[in-house]
């Protein structure tokens, strides 16, 4: 196998596994050496010596959801990646949506599937929004009219929310474990109309 620069390896000094990136490689396949960058000195090693490091295959929640439920099912790789199983019943009993179903259209995503199924996987880290609702008053003479917002809280414990003036947090929401920050689908659940009013979070924090 052919290593590049920056790929990913593994190798053995001194009886030790070692990880490391490619830095360098000479030679003619299949008698190449490659310069590894292992974090404690370079080294020159024999391309028949390094082992490449596959990534772990990044999901979005919902699919990994899927598996698991596919597999608490006890169903086998071959029925949790085939499409028909989403026009049937079968899409009610288990609680699948049709993002599942569009997400394995893409053939690309069909092979982290089944990498995912396989093996370990990562989640990919879903962006966070604020519901920041805007609203017009006074200003503390009573001479013109300010912009200014409020924000949705949320306590996913209880299902209860409510708006409040304020991202800082008042001491009895501390301790009751509310929360301004949600993703998408924690946003529609609560109320679609949300949605609509939904600002990523580092846009907010940024002008903070």
């Amino acid at each position: 196998m052919q290593f590049k620069e920056g790929d990913k390896v593994q190798f053995i000094r001194e009886g030790s596994l070692i990880d490391g990136v490619v830095k360098e490689f000479k030679g003619c396949s299949p008698d190449m050496w490659y310069l590894i960058d292992d974090k404690c000195k370079d080294s020159w090693i024999f391309g028949g010596h390094l082992i490449l490091l596959t990534p772990l295959p990044i999901i979005p929640q919902f699919v990994a959801d899927a598996i698991d439920t596919f597999k608490d099912e006890g169903d086998s790789l071959a029925v949790a990646i085939d499409y028909e199983v989403y026009t049937n019943e079968l899409v009610k009993e288990l609680s699948l949506d049709s993002r599942v179903r569009g997400w394995l259209w893409e053939t690309s995503n069909q092979e982290l599937f089944a990498r995912a199924w396989m093996g370990e996987y990562e989640v990919e880290q879903e962006p966070l929004y604020y519901v920041r609702l805007p609203i017009v008053r006074l200003n503390t003479l009573g001479t013109a009219v300010e912009g200014d917002y409020k924000y949705l809280w949320a306590d996913h414990a209880t299902g209860e929310n409510n708006i409040f003036q304020s991202l800082e947090y008042p001491a009895t929401l501390i301790q009751s474990g509310w929360e301004t920050k949600f993703t998408e689908q924690e946003i529609k659940e609560l109320d679609e109309r949300y949605w609509s009013f939904a600002v990523p979070v580092e846009e907010v924090e940024e002008t903070k």
